[in-house]
């Protein structure tokens, strides 16, 4: 029984690498990639995703669209906004929207349906900027490779023991990883972007408690059921918690920008 949990204890070691960066919220991050080789490869995904997917042509859907980014965008750190951005809003029924490094935000048709408002479309570009912000594709593609070399070093491990079971643990070291470090990855991430966008729209001039009617609509669209421990998502229930806790410094932040007028006026 000694050499598997020396085996055990060598990989949980090797995943937990110590991290070189820190995001917006100052939590610790991998990063392995070069930003600038991240944000070539957001920029191809996206002209990629251009050359598949249709693009809406329709006038005030568009400028709507573009002025709800704008507004965001406009209240990000100087960084993200010395080169303009990209925003194009696809024709497609998925209710989503995203954003790439590189300077890339899309927005699918499908979306406008359940976010009612221009607050609530804020919430959702808000969030996706600040994943952007925050560095999670660099993270996330640093992680999943780390995650496979550590499970690279586990097989030779196995390969050399003399084990009964080496089927059954390599299924276990893959579950384990997927279940442990990846899908967590993701949830942090998620959450982290929910508060950080929610700043960025209180900011920006859009109603922060819209943010919770924006994702009480999303849970209405939900999958459902999934145990939160096997999503890639938190649950809404706790996504919105999250969000009602940090709502009185974003209420703060909204009622600094109303005091100082020139709130967004984005038509639908």
């Amino acid at each position: 029984m000694k050499k598997p949990t020396m085996l055990w204890t060598a990989v949980l070691l090797a995943l937990g690498l110590t991290a070189c960066a820190e995001s917006p919220t100052g939590r610790p991050q991998l990063m392995l990639f070069d930003q600038t080789q991240v944000n070539k490869m957001g920029i191809q995904t996206f002209e990629d995703l251009k050359a598949k997917t249709p693009v809406s042509k329709d006038k005030k859907t568009n400028q709507y669209v573009q002025c709800v980014a704008k507004q965001v965008l406009s209240v990000t750190p100087a960084k993200y906004q010395q080169n303009p951005w990209e925003i194009v809003v696809f024709e497609s029924d998925q209710v989503n929207a995203f954003a790439l490094p590189g300077g890339k935000i899309g927005v699918y048709t499908g979306l406008l349906l359940v976010a009612e408002n221009q607050h609530q479309l804020a919430a959702v570009i808000g969030h996706e900027i600040a994943h952007v912000m925050s560095g999670h594709s660099n993270e996330r593609l640093s992680s999943n490779q780390a995650v496979q070399a550590t499970l690279g070093v586990a097989d030779v491990a196995l390969s050399a023991m003399d084990t009964r079971f080496k089927t059954e643990l390599s299924t276990a070291f893959g579950l384990g990883a997927q279940v442990g470090v990846i899908l967590p990855f993701s949830r942090v991430h998620e959450s982290e972007a929910d508060l950080i966008g929610l700043e960025l729209m209180a900011k920006a001039g859009f109603k922060p408690e819209e943010s919770v009617k924006l994702w009480q609509n999303m849970a209405k669209q939900g999958s459902g059921g999934t145990p939160q421990i096997l999503s890639s998502h938190p649950v809404p229930e706790n996504r919105i918690k999250a969000l009602q806790k940090n709502m009185p410094k974003a209420d703060a932040e909204y009622q600094q920008r109303k005091a100082s007028g020139g709130l967004p006026a984005c038509n639908k």
